[in-house]
């Protein structure tokens, strides 16, 4: 262990359980409030069931929110701060935003909060809330935008004025690990306005509520137990966690209520308890002396820090979360050079992990994209089963539940630490978001990324007949089967950084991904002959239909993308069963099982049979959807991600590996020679001195070029930003498709969708979206490894210039992450026309990482804080930074890095 950096040392510690570094984390949710966990009403509508309005004053049943604040990894023990500027109707205890109902574009927060940093093992972390002086306009916030319709941009709170003239606090919230069970605090308040203010700083520390649901828990405690100059000691005893202290500065007092609902506020019913969640709140806000307890203990304290705070004054305020008792100095010289040493350590860390040449600002957003992959963890817990039923001491569940949401998943039992897509507008695991997580997650800590497959597919999670779960709103919807990819790319990337090839954790999740394949095969392949119809895939409201939904039309639509996905997963799994294949023969013959189903998939694809439409249009040179009724088949001619995705299913075969394994060789061979019908799926590339490479895929090289010539025409799907899900050439050509009197329409929308298809915030018809972006310059990566230099293309359709695909790969990757970096005019196209986040020196250099992009503009759209699936941006960086290192410096090259370097 002496070359490695602290960091890693700590990830060994954790792995090999000599200490528990990832018990205490950034792990409370930002909205509990209107989830599918919470909502008792009888027909799901989870957004109106417990609001926000609420959630001050009502105690939640499977977890917490709070403000940049952590928990332990079962969230007994909670600390968050919460703020009020003596204006507020209420204590800022938590993050507000729309629900779906609110917004004129669906779900949509309302707040300004920015990830700093944070290593893998939480050692160090770093947030940053910024809270107006002004009283918070939540009234205004939802009537405005309750008012506007979808063709009318969303009405954010830094359009409501309460950031003028800088008048509001910057609340910078720190912690540093001395050990596993020793955690510091800090917090920094700036002043940013040009008038002296008040704020009202309170650090809370509460106990999940898990004894009043089936009354079996032993209730736990916070008491004050030292209360003088020199500080407060808040005593946290709970019976599995035990006993915790958290040393306080000296604060104007420290105020005890408990974690109980108040029913009196919420229902006119008598209280259970005195004190109730909302008493600190009652008591700060509103004077009431009688809603919290004099004898100082609880389940929820908060020490109240008055700050008087001059134009751009910092006051700090520091807390101690310790395992240890009788701490003599724990805020003193110590507590500054514990902070000091653990953030050189995460620069130190981070900078071993992208030793590259870079510019300063490309290491900002790549150190940001990973603090917000780390500050994205989230406890997620969902016993469905007792959802199902209700708790022995609470009114039993709505008799409606039983045919409702999610009541086929009575065996799921989720109570882990998840990667979230967005811990506020998206508080709960998305399977398919999750995969790409991982990604950029295996970077700096693959034992975490390993982890998120693993416990996806074990049995707790998947469903017994296979299927993997979706999203908490609909576990039964169908997401794509990307997880043999990421499980392959999550394997190829701990070889390649850390040097460790974990074959266990390899051969672990495959075996159960061939359940899941399994099922694939069993339930979307409507009449068995390899065409697959899999439902929305995740691609919301792309198409035409609700593909998730019955077709207006009846029958069913043979889906490109559906195919497709199939397509790749045959060769995700292939490439992994030869991988386990060189230290076990059995999965030669299991490779070559997916080696012949992909064949056959293939061929169906570009071919379904003489009397049906083919999903593969030679005259447009694209693939579409096929409508499948009953006596003939309508081709559904909209361009967009669909007919790109089919470039995902593409694998090479070293000859290496073909040499390591003879038998799934001599199979392989056969299939070329005996069936001529399938061969031109597979391909050979004849390299003296070392033999055939062999490419599989779907799309040939003729019909590469042909999709190359849309994909990179820029009226068409190439945006200055990455890759449009829909061509721009329904800008001018809509789509319409009439039934039964009624028309249904696709248009190009490169922002906002103005169509509630399948959401409020739900958008494939323009924007640009990282997944799929991602997995289109890998796959052009593949096809280069097979052609060569030799195959050319011109970038864009039109220019004359010529690249070969790695060119083409780069250059797509150089227009995603410009989304992010300050052009020569220091603006960066994620913030638009958002004045204050372009050129304020307080806000240009902090990263929001959104749901999708603006397709003309690269505007930031949707949820503000997915660094889920957009964080992949950090491992296009590194790539960037690898051709770099290697003198890798063609043409393209130079001119991507005069982009990216610092003005």
């Amino acid at each position: 262990m002496t070359n490695l950096t602290p960091e890693e040392i700590r990830l060994q510690e954790a792995l090999h359980h000599v200490a528990h570094w990832r018990r205490w984390g950034p792990y409370l949710s930002e909205r509990q409030w209107g989830t599918v966990r919470e909502d008792y009403s009888p027909h799901g509508t989870a957004w109106d069931y417990f609001t926000h309005e609420q959630a001050r004053s009502r105690v939640y049943r499977w977890g917490e929110d709070g403000i940049l604040g952590i928990s332990d990894n079962h969230q007994r023990l909670c600390l968050a701060i919460a703020l009020w500027n003596g204006e507020d109707a209420i204590l800022k205890e938590r993050i507000f935003g729309l629900t779906g109902n609110e917004g004129n574009h669906g779900e949509d927060v309302k707040e300004y909060y920015f990830y700093l940093d944070s290593t893998p093992t939480h050692s160090y972390m770093q947030a940053l809330y910024k809270y107006p002086q002004a009283a918070f306009p939540y009234s205004q916030l939802v009537t405005e935008n309750q008012r506007r319709s979808r063709q009318e941009p969303e009405f954010e709170l830094i359009d409501t004025g309460v950031f003028d003239d800088n008048r509001y606090f910057d609340v910078f919230v720190e912690y540093a690990k001395d050990s596993a069970e020793d955690i510091l605090m800090q917090i920094k308040v700036i002043n940013r306005g040009t008038e002296t203010k008040t704020l009202y700083l309170l650090p809370t520390i509460w106990f999940r509520n898990t004894w009043c649901w089936n009354g079996d828990a032993d209730k736990p405690s916070l008491k004050e137990i030292k209360s003088d100059h020199s500080g407060h000691i808040i005593a946290a005893s709970h019976s599995t966690l035990g006993n915790r202290w958290l040393y306080c500065q000296s604060a104007s007092e420290v105020v005890f209520t408990d974690n109980e609902t108040n029913y009196q506020r919420l229902f006119n019913s008598p209280n259970t308890s005195k004190y109730v969640k909302d008493g600190i709140n009652n008591y700060i806000v509103n004077g009431d002396k009688s809603a919290i307890n004099p004898d100082k203990v609880g389940t929820k304290a908060s020490a109240n820090y008055i700050l008087t705070v001059n134009p751009n004054e910092t006051k700090i305020i520091k807390l101690r979360l310790s395992n240890i008792p009788d701490l003599v100095e724990p805020l003193g010289k110590e507590f500054d050079a514990i902070f000091l040493k653990r953030q050189q350590e995460a620069d130190e860390f981070y900078q071993w992990i992208t030793p590259h040449s870079l510019s300063e600002d490309m290491r900002n957003v790549q150190r940001q994209a990973f603090a917000g992959m780390l500050w994205s963890k989230q406890f997620y817990h969902y016993i469905v089963e007792d959802w199902l039923k209700g708790d022995r001491h609470a009114p039993p569940p709505p008799p409606e539940r039983q045919n409702g949401r999610n009541q086929e998943w009575f065996h799921l039992y989720n109570e882990d630490i998840l990667s979230m897509p967005d811990k506020w507008e998206y508080p709960w695991f998305a399977a398919w978001d999750l995969a790409f997580h991982t990604i950029p997650l295996a970077m700096i800590d693959p034992d975490f990324a390993k982890y998120q497959l693993d416990i996806l597919t074990r049995e707790w999670y998947m469903h017994p007949n296979g299927q993997i779960p979706a999203y908490e709103w609909a576990f039964g919807d169908v997401n794509p089967p990307v997880h043999a990819w990421a499980t392959w790319q999550i394997y190829q990337i701990e070889q390649k950084i850390y040097g460790r090839a974990d074959r266990q954790f390899l051969e672990r999740v495959f075996q159960k991904l061939m359940l899941n394949f399994t099922w694939w095969v069993n339930r979307k392949d409507a009449e068995g002959n390899n065409i697959f119809q899999g439902g929305f895939l995740g691609l919301d409201n792309i198409g035409v239909f609700d593909r998730s939904a019955n077709l207006p039309t009846g029958g069913h639509i043979d889906q490109s993308d559906g195919t497709s996905w199939m397509g790749m997963y045959c060769l995700n799994m292939l490439a992994i069963a030869l991988e386990l294949a060189k230290t076990n023969p059995v999965y030669e013959d299991i490779a070559t099982k997916f080696f012949e189903h992909f064949l056959y998939i293939a061929d169906a694809m570009n071919k379904i049979g003489e009397l049906e439409a083919s999903l593969w249009h030679e005259a447009d040179g694209f693939y579409y959807d096929v409508l499948h009724l009953h006596e003939r088949q309508i081709t559904l001619k909209v361009r967009s991600m669909v007919g790109l995705i089919p470039l995902f299913a593409i694998e090479t075969i070293e000859p290496e590996t073909l040499k390591m394994l003879p038998g799934f060789k001599k199979r392989l061979e056969w299939f070329i020679q005996n069936r001529p019908d399938l061969r031109q799926n597979v391909a050979c590339m004849e390299t003296k001195g070392i033999g055939a490479r062999r490419l599989l895929a779907i799309v040939s090289r003729d019909k590469l070029r042909s999709l190359l010539q849309k994909m990179l025409d820029e009226s068409e799907f190439l945006s200055p930003y990455g890759i449009r899900a829909l061509s721009r050439f329904h800008a001018q050509h809509p789509y319409t498709f009439n039934v039964n009197g009624s028309q249904f329409r696709v248009d190009y929308e490169p922002a906002e969708s103005t169509s509630g298809l399948f959401g409020g915030n739900s958008n494939w018809r323009g924007p640009v979206w990282f997944p799929v972006n991602f997995l289109l310059i890998e796959s052009l990566q593949k096809f280069y490894s097979y052609l060569g230099d030799d195959f050319l293309v011109e970038c864009p359709t039109g220019s004359g210039q010529m690249m070969t695909l790695w060119q083409v790969s780069l250059e797509l990757s150089r227009r995603l992450t410009k989304i992010f970096l300050q052009n020569s005019s220091g603006q960066r196209p994620v913030y638009g026309g958002t004045q204050k986040l372009q050129n304020d020196p307080h806000w240009q250099n902090l990263i929001l990482f959104y749901e999708y992009f603006h397709g003309d503009n690269g505007a930031g759209i949707g949820a503000s804080h997915q660094t889920g699936w957009t964080g992949l941006v950090a491992q296009l960086i590194q790539q960037f930074g690898e051709c770099k290192s290697q003198h890798y410096q063609p043409q393209i090259e130079q001119d991507i890095d005069k982009q990216y370097q610092k003005r």
